[in-house]
């Protein structure tokens, strides 16, 4: 009787093959998404673990009804469109805010996590009460929500199901939104900086192109401000120090740096002027402040001017009038010189 044998595979083959075959099995099961969903008494615990919990902040928050929501390590809104809602709305919290978790909620796939109280005012106990005669009741306290300026949320979003996650490995997950391990406001602000702003910090140093913000980390609050105009520019000048000590002028145009010039003790003058640090750039919001339905405020039938923003756009320009010269002046007027004493 004979038998037949298929050709041999080595070992080291076959477990190749294998590894091959299924590299996204291996994939997945390093995904959170491979634990088993959420169980109740792990529920308990991170809402134990977290409700009330202190939190510095490491982003910014816009102030209104929208939050974060965080998937996958990114946060959204972000970047340019984050920084175009807290241009029109305002910030409810900063880098290096410190704040309060007042609420954890966890339902299908994800964690609501709400900031200082959420976006929303909640009633007070006593809202809750109506007192009435004759079969109608009233509110004695009123009752109308408004908007939380420094409250906002987050929500932890996931593929599919809440995983069964330790305390420990939500707060990893959560680690572009709250630092959990900071002991300081400055701690955890510098912790959101590039190395060179925090190194200057550190040393308390000012660089040109810094903001308000890192200045106050840097230096503090200035004992001395002065406003000055420099032609049509308007610029404040914080003052750090006194004589005879080094004393540093720090020159604001808006919120930026423009301009660092310390007084040495030996009477050395250093002036910087040359930006030292890139900041991203403020979105402009003018088309978002402006809704386009915008009413008018035009009377019926009266014309618009070209240059207004209830104006038609048009794709092809239109030739505009060439206006008349001004006729020469008949006598003596004001002088150029007379309207400004600098000349």
């Amino acid at each position: 009787m004979k038998f037949g044998f298929a050709p041999s595979v080595s070992l080291a083959s076959l477990i190749l093959l294998m590894a091959a075959a299924s590299p996204a099995q291996n994939a997945s099961a390093r995904k959170p998404a491979s634990l088993p969903p959420i169980s109740k008494e792990t529920r308990l615990e991170l809402i134990h673990t977290f409700q009330d919990e202190l939190i510095f902040i490491r982003t910014q928050f816009p102030m209104g009804k929208t939050g974060l929501t965080l998937k996958d390590g990114m946060v959204s809104p972000s970047g340019a469109d984050l920084q175009r809602m807290i241009a029109l709305y305002g910030p409810a919290m900063r880098p290096g805010d410190e704040a309060h978790l007042s609420a954890v909620t966890v339902s299908n796939n994800k964690i609501h996590f709400e900031i200082n109280g959420g976006p929303i005012r909640k009633k007070k106990w006593y809202q809750h009460i109506e007192v009435g005669a004759g079969g109608s009741t009233a509110p004695i306290a009123p009752s109308n929500p408004s908007a939380n300026p420094h409250g906002s949320y987050v929500d932890l979003v996931f593929d599919h199901y809440v995983p069964d996650l330790k305390p420990q490995q939500l707060k990893l997950l959560l680690r572009p939104v709250f630092d959990f391990d900071a002991k300081s406001a400055e701690e955890a602000y510098l912790d959101t900086l590039p190395p060179k702003l925090k190194d200057a910090i550190k040393n308390h140093n000012v660089l040109v192109g810094m903001n308000r913000e890192m200045v106050l980390y840097a230096k503090g609050r200035p004992p001395k401000k002065d406003r000055e105009k420099d032609g049509e520019a308007e610029y404040e000048e914080w003052i750090y120090g006194t004589p005879p000590e080094d004393v540093d002028f720090v020159r604001f145009v808006g919120d930026e740096v423009v301009r660092v010039e310390t007084m040495k003790v030996d009477g050395q003058k250093i002036v910087r002027t040359e930006k030292e640090i890139e900041m991203a750039p403020k979105p402009a919001v003018a088309d978002a402040a402006r809704p386009a339905n915008a009413p008018s405020l035009r009377r019926p039938g009266e014309e618009v001017p070209n240059d207004s923003p209830d104006a038609p756009r048009s794709t092809s320009p239109s030739p505009q009038p060439v206006p008349a010269p001004p006729p020469p002046p008949t006598g003596p007027g004001p002088s150029f010189a007379a309207n400004h004493p600098a000349f």
